[in-house]
């Protein structure tokens, strides 16, 4: 294969994961702009069209860790092309459900196959690609494809509903799908196949934590259920705060068998080492009788290779790499709420069109390409801290913009134009940082299961930070309309209430926004460069951690 013939594919391969990231965000963005429609069709009230985006986004967040560590055991390009098809079914049939229950069933069916492409896809690009240019160009551009198809949500369903039936949107969608899963047979090397299970050198079923698994998912779905019902049915509703510290107590149970599965997988592999250092349990010459013609011995087995974890939480020892979690999950609540809230404030509170609210998110589209291109060149030559710190700074201002008491009548291009920009600027400059920097502080086999736990802190970030400033909000529109918070009602155009309840809203995004910017300018301070050819120094205590457990 020619060098040029080499580059395409490259090129096609970074196109085609990426493509996943763009399609997950955008199956839920443009959802929003539709629910009025899709709630009339099928008679759901107000009150429950919150569903129709939360059930896609629950099966998502909380079947990521299962699904990164299947493809890291048994294929990153099979389960990225499974999922990309069953995504593409589920999403093509959805039109035609006739219900509200099974309309929301077939969301959370579309979520299980992103949660299974969209970490594989990250894992792809960090087997594929060697620390250096090619893999700075190729995470920048990821980093773009999940804010990118946030935005391009709003521009999609704004013009298909503006002009044709909102069921052709999951039809758009179903399309973009089937091209990415042909896409995903075609380019994805078959270097991204199956791999024995970390540390073990095993695989099959039993190289699963099927118990981790089970408490993670159990008490991710718990926890994000009782936040989105919080939302809907009220927060003094007493099965709330319990559900809530059911599932923290769940997921505290999770990271305890996690620390006990990494410290049995350690012991193992000192105990193999110390065997193979002796000799015992070897097979071959080492394992022959002393005298010719004399039958083997047999020596005591090696026991069997205990399960590893799901997520090894020594990982978690390095505390730029749990401050990273942290920005991620900060930095990607305050940039989801200022999309919502900025939709809300133009389609319910200024009464626009969905094709005139469309029309506004326009500039992000075009600035977030533009950004992807410029943070590629940075990356390898720009401190971390600085590319981070001005991609926090830009997200915070932007939300400012919508805090502060700025006239709705003022013009879009003084104030609105601006903050579009800026939260695309902040978008594709943290996401491809925080991404490979994971992909870099993870070993090889890891790769998966890496990408799976930076979507699923985000999108645990998302859910959190909208059930917070939601709560802010609808507190301060009741207490503006001197009505229970249970009877608040929705946004209503125009009215001074419903502008200070957004308002309050924003800065709760605003504070997100800081308090990522915070951690950023404490974790990143020694100014290393992600995005250089040569390991940085804060990844050298993860990779050795890890490399103990690889003993063979």
């Amino acid at each position: 294969m020619t060098a040029l013939e080499t580059e395409t594919r490259c090129i096609a391969l970074v196109a085609t994961v990426t493509g996943a990231a763009f399609l997950n965000t955008l199956a839920i963005q443009s959802v929003v702009i539709i629910l009025p429609a899709i709630g009339r069709d099928l008679s759901v009230p107000e009150s429950r069209q919150q569903w129709i985006v939360s059930s896609y986004s629950l099966t998502f967040g909380c079947f990521l860790l299962l699904w990164g560590r299947v493809a890291d055991l048994y294929g990153k390009r099979l389960v990225f092309v499974l999922g990309s098809v069953w995504a593409t079914a589920v999403t093509a049939a959805s039109p035609f459900v006739p219900s509200e229950a099974a309309f929301n069933l077939f969301r959370g069916l579309h979520g299980l196959g992103a949660a299974a492409n969209v970490p594989t896809a990250i894992g792809i690009l960090g087997v594929t690609f060697p620390p250096g240019k090619a893999k700075n160009y190729a995470f920048s551009t990821y980093g773009a494809g999940a804010p990118l198809g946030s935005v391009f949500g709003n521009i999609l369903s704004g013009f298909i509903a503006q002009y044709s039936n909102w069921r052709w949107v999951f039809g758009a969608l179903a399309i973009i799908g089937g091209v990415i899963s042909i896409c995903g047979v075609l380019f994805i090397p078959s270097s991204s196949s199956s791999s024995s299970s970390p540390a073990t050198g095993t695989r099959g079923p039993q190289a699963i934590d099927w118990i981790g698994a089970a408490l993670i998912t159990v008490g991710l779905l718990a926890l994000m259920f009782a936040l989105t019902e919080g939302n809907v049915v009220g927060w003094s509703a007493p099965w709330i705060p319990v559900l809530i510290v059911l599932s923290v107590v769940v997921i505290a149970a999770f990271a305890v068998w996690q620390w006990h599965l990494e410290r049995r997988l350690t012991a193992a592999a000192m105990t193999k080492e110390s065997r193979a250092e002796s000799g015992v349990g070897l097979v071959g010459e080492e394992n022959a009788a002393s005298a010719p013609g004399d039958a083997p011995r047999a020596l005591p087995p090696a026991s069997s290779s205990p399960t590893p974890p799901l997520i090894r939480v020594s990982v978690f020892r390095n505390l730029q790499f749990s401050a990273v979690m942290a920005i991620m999950g900060l930095f990607f609540a305050a940039f989801n709420n200022y999309l919502i809230f900025a939709t809300y404030y133009f389609q319910e509170f200024q009464g626009r069109s969905p094709l005139q609210t469309m029309l506004r998110f326009i500039p992000t589209g075009v600035g977030g390409a533009a950004v992807a291109i410029v943070v590629s060149q940075l990356l390898g030559r720009v401190p971390t801290v600085f590319i981070l710190t001005s991609g926090n700074v830009a997200i915070s201002v932007a939300c400012l913009l919508y805090a502060v008491p700025i006239a709705p009548t003022t013009s879009y291009f003084a104030w609105g134009l601006p903050a579009m920009v800026l939260s695309v600027v902040g978008a594709d400059t943290t996401w491809p940082c925080l991404t490979l920097f994971t992909s870099r502080a993870l070993p090889r086999e890891d790769q998966a299961i890496g990408g799976a736990l930076v979507n699923a802190v985000g999108q645990f970030g998302r859910s959190i930070g909208l059930a917070l400033s939601t709560a802010v909000q609808t507190a301060v529109v009741a207490d503006a309309r001197g009505v229970p918070v249970k009877d608040v009602g929705g946004i209503k155009p125009w009215e001074p209430q419903s502008l200070k309840g957004l308002r309050a809203a924003s800065w709760m995004n605003f504070a997100l926004g800081v308090a990522s910017l915070v951690l950023v300018l404490v974790a990143f301070r020694t100014l290393e460069i992600v995005g250089k050819a040569e390991p940085v120094a804060s990844e050298r205590p993860a990779r050795r951690s890890h490399r103990r457990l690889q003993q063979p």
